[in-house]
C-alpha cells in the first residue's frame, strides 16, 4: 500500500563544492526511505550556485516511509557525479496528522554536504494526491465514522463535529 506523492523541485539557493560556487550541471535525484525507486529531474547547466528546475515528479511513497530524501547532485566531467548536499524530509511534513490531503505546501530545507556542513536550500513543493473513489449504493467499501441518529434522520458522521460534542455533555 502507498500513497501517490506529487513533488515539484524548484529551485536551490546557495550551493557549493569544496567551499567554492557551483559552477551549473546540478540535478536532484529523490528517493523514499521504504523504497528503492529513484527519481531524477534534468540538468540545470546555467544555474551555478542557484539552479532551477521547476520540474514535477511523481512518485508512490509506502505508507510505512518516513522519510523522503532529496539530494543535489553535480555532473562531472568523466560522465559521473558528486553529491552537493543532501535533505532527508519527514513524511509528515505533508502527511498525516493535521495535515488536508490534496493540500499544496511550498517548503524549503537545509542541505547538508558529505563533511555534515550547511550547504544551501532546496525549495520544493509537495501535494499528497487524493485516490478518486466512486460512490454508488452497491459499493462493498466499509463507511468509517460514528453512526447518528437524530431527528428522524440516521446517517455517519465522519469527525465530531463540535455542536454534537456539546450536545453530548449537556446531557
Amino acid at each position: 500500500m502507498s500513497r501517490a506523492v506529487e513533488m515539484t523541485i524548484l529551485s536551490a539557493e546557495n550551493l557549493q563544492m569544496n567551499r567554492r560556487p557551483v559552477r551549473g550541471n546540478t540535478f536532484v535525484t529523490v528517493q523514499s526511505d521504504a523504497s528503492s525507486e529513484t527519481s531524477a529531474t534534468r540538468v540545470d547547466s546555467e544555474g551555478g550556485s542557484y539552479p532551477s528546475w521547476n520540474e514535477k515528479v511523481v512518485m508512490d511513497v509506502p505508507l510505512h516511509a518516513r522519510f523522503i530524501t532529496v539530494e543535489v547532485r553535480c555532473k562531472t566531467s568523466s560522465s559521473g557525479s558528486n553529491s552537493v548536499g543532501v535533505a532527508r524530509i519527514p513524511v509528515s511534513d505533508f502527511i498525516g496528522g493535521y495535515v488536508p490531503e490534496n493540500q499544496l505546501h511550498f517548503l524549503s530545507y537545509r542541505l547538508w554536504d558529505g563533511k555534515v556542513r550547511r550547504n544551501g536550500v532546496i525549495n520544493i513543493s509537495v501535494r499528497v494526491k487524493v485516490v478518486e473513489h466512486s460512490c454508488n449504493a452497491n459499493s462493498s467499501m466499509p463507511v468509517t465514522g460514528v453512526p447518528v441518529a437524530a431527528n428522524g434522520s440516521t446517517g455517519v458522521v465522519r469527525g465530531v463535529p463540535a455542536l454534537w460534542l456539546n450536545y453530548q455533555t449537556n446531557i
